[in-house]
């Protein structure tokens, strides 16, 4: 794998991250740990060293699973953890973006990582209840203190980021280096808003869901009569009606097509398109045979036919403000009639 800087960073990444929230069996996703040992030892092996993992993903198992693997060679890996879901119902402060939440959570990942150190700590999600200054001063608190280095924020609107960004510039704290989103050829509603802030901000993008719960491997057919009994798992995971729509499996079926005629896999496709867009995807794999295929991605690059209907199988409009700004009118009323001979940014 090819390496990356992560945002306005000296931090290099591998092009693919490594997720881990298939690490254990206390949900319907999981592995037992000597599958999920193959899978890390895959993903190594291809050269990979961004691992991504969070306080609640298997209850905490897939945190003390990977505090296991990385044992002897910490040093070389880049560790993400997150924190913010609630992880005691009956305790509110057990989640959110509080200070206390934040202290909390991120002793006790240290503790079942086995390290004195996270490398990159996402805000999971967005907690409207917190004010964002009391967030941002928390993280920096952290990587003042050493126990985090890199901080980034996950499922957040656009101009949370925008404000985030600023007030940290503002009051020389710790600037946000990336962000994770949901993103794929079937979800792409962050090219509105979130991807545009990313890049005028300077930070990287990891994609979470990037194969849309496995919709764009191809594994389930458009006809539902044929899928009958293939939809288990996904609805157990709560993602069966979000996934599982006509418009998706019918851009799945795109997916399909364009990966026959290139000779690979549809799961390898959906990841390199996501690749070409200067985005990391966050592979997620039961097994090390899924990991292998995904990690394909890497050796081959779409052709512009390819590119092209793909772009327009999952084509979202981008509505207003863009639609004005970025039309056929835009240009020419804020520029004149030799707006299309303006070079430069």
């Amino acid at each position: 794998m090819k390496m990356r800087l992560l945002g306005q960073s000296g931090l290099k990444v591998s092009e693919l991250c490594l997720g881990t929230m298939t690490f254990g069996t206390e949900t319907a996703i999981g592995s037992e740990e000597d599958e999920c040992r193959r899978v890390f030892d895959a993903y190594l092996e291809a050269g990979g060293n961004f691992i991504d993992t969070a306080n609640i993903y298997t209850f905490g198992t897939s945190e003390r699973m990977l505090g296991r693997f990385i044992a002897g060679q910490r040093a070389s890996l880049v560790i993400a953890t997150k924190y913010a879901m609630n992880t005691d119902l009956k305790n509110p402060n057990s989640g959110g973006n509080s200070r206390k939440a934040l202290r909390e959570a991120v002793e006790g990942s240290l503790a079942r990582l086995g390290t004195d150190y996270i490398d990159l700590l996402w805000v999971h999600a967005w907690d409207a209840w917190t004010p964002l200054e009391e967030t941002l001063r928390g993280l920096d608190d952290l990587v003042r203190a050493g126990k985090v280095l890199y901080t980034g924020f996950s499922n957040v609107p656009a101009w949370v980021v925008a404000r985030a960004q600023t007030l940290a510039e503002c009051r020389d704290w710790s600037r946000l280096v990336a962000l994770q989103l949901h993103y794929s050829l079937i979800e792409r509603n962050v090219e509105r808003e979130l991807l545009p802030c990313a890049a005028a901000l300077g930070m990287t993008v990891t994609a979470w869901s990037p194969l849309a719960g496995g919709v764009l491997s191809g594994k389930y057919p458009q006809d539902p009569a044929a899928r009958t009994g293939q939809e288990g798992r996904l609805t157990n995971t709560g993602w069966g009606n979000l996934f599982l729509r006509d418009r998706n499996l019918a851009i799945a079926e795109t997916v399909r097509a364009e990966a026959a005629r290139l000779g690979r896999s549809s799961s390898s496709v959906a990841i390199r398109w996501l690749m070409e867009r200067g985005v990391i995807p966050i592979l997620g794999a039961r097994n090390a045979l899924q990991l292998r295929d995904l990690l394909t991605a890497t050796q081959f690059t779409l052709d512009a036919d390819a590119t092209a209907a793909l772009d327009a199988a999952g084509q979202i409009d981008l509505g207003y403000p863009r639609s004005l700004l970025e039309g056929p009118m835009g240009p020419r009323m804020l520029h004149g009639d030799r707006a299309g001979e303006i070079v430069g940014r």
